[in-house]
């Protein structure tokens, strides 16, 4: 699996990025152990996941898919150094705490090596903005934390391009980590970042790992209709809003292209984003060593200029 740099912080990882929010809530542990054994099988040996998971589910309190994945490490004592664990804070733990204060990024942060059993996180980021907090002291507290070696580099989800640029320039001007890599949403129903912050992150060199890459499973093509909506564990608003004319045009699109490619739709879909300027990964997920393997086709699929332009007109 050929790597890519996440921006300038050393770290490479492969062009697909296995989110492991399913991990204790739609795979349960013997399930989430083979689906990592299946991420390493092909390749895919960065894992996303975030403090918070699964706090939605009902009898969950956070720090559910953290668990599994120290669980799975301590099994398998030999994977640490071939693994990449990237995971987040500052999302609401229930009756715990939330935000991006030092003092409870510090917090949060011990939790977070506690139950994913290792000594040092290889991403660390802000789950979403607080602006509550001065960027002096969430930078600061950050900093603390690769000095210590428990972080080896820092990165942002869920910030507008204001607000990550003067993080940016924060820490050009004050000496401090940076922010390495962006985490927004982004696929072919919402491009939103194309007119700033993805830019933005072109120029001054982020990595741009995002998230609801296939839509929450629209673009896997399972859902033509409301008939369908019923299939989704996520919840029907989180497809029906895909549902109309131009759903209709990328799903047609995606169809087309994938029977070129002999692909599936979703692997199509993931395959525009790796072959789109200035996107490092899309992060995906499966509850299957079946479905991730058919996902991680992706990598390997070579989109043609044709195919680019016909996906790219669907979605506009």
């Amino acid at each position: 699996m050929q790597m890519r740099a996440l921006g300038r912080s050393g770290l490479e990882i492969p062009p697909i990025v296995f989110g492991g929010n399913v991990f204790g809530w739609t795979a349960d542990r013997a399930m989430s152990f083979r689906l990592l054994d299946s991420c390493l099988d092909q390749g895919l040996v960065a894992i996303d996941t975030a403090d918070v998971y699964s706090t939605w589910a009902p009898g969950h309190s956070g720090g559910e898919s953290e668990t599994i994945i120290g669980a799975w490490l301590k099994s398998r004592p030999a994977v640490r150094d071939r693994v990449l664990i990237l995971t987040k804070c500052g999302m609401e733990m229930p009756g715990k705490g939330k935000g991006l204060s030092a003092a409870w990024i510090a917090t949060a942060v011990e939790a977070s090596l506690t139950r994913l059993g290792i000594e040092r996180i290889d991403l660390y980021q802000a789950h979403k903005d607080d602006e509550t907090v001065p960027l002096e002291e969430t930078l600061g507290a950050f900093g603390r934390l690769v000095e210590a070696g428990k972080v080896r580099a820092i990165g942002a989800s869920n910030y507008s391009a204001a607000r990550l640029k003067a993080a940016l320039d924060l820490s050009a001007a004050e000496g401090l980590p940076r922010f390495e890599s962006l985490q927004p949403v982004y696929n072919l129903m919402d491009r939103g970042i194309e007119a700033d912050l993805l830019p933005l992150c072109r120029a001054e060199e982020v990595g741009v790992i995002t998230y609801s890459s296939l839509a929450s499973g629209f673009l896997t093509g399972k859902y033509r209709g409301e008939g369908d909506l019923g299939k989704s564990v996520r919840g029907p608003r989180a497809v029906a809003k895909h549902l109309g004319p131009r759903g209709d045009r990328v799903l047609a699109a995606l169809d087309a292209v994938a029977a070129r490619a002999e692909a599936s739709p979703a692997a199509v879909a993931l395959a525009w984003q790796i072959a789109r300027p200035g996107i490092t990964a899309p992060i995906a997920s499966a509850t299957s060593p079946e479905q991730l393997a058919e996902l991680a086709k992706a990598a390997t699929i070579a989109l043609t200029a044709g195919d680019m332009a016909e996906l790219d007109a669907a979605s506009e």
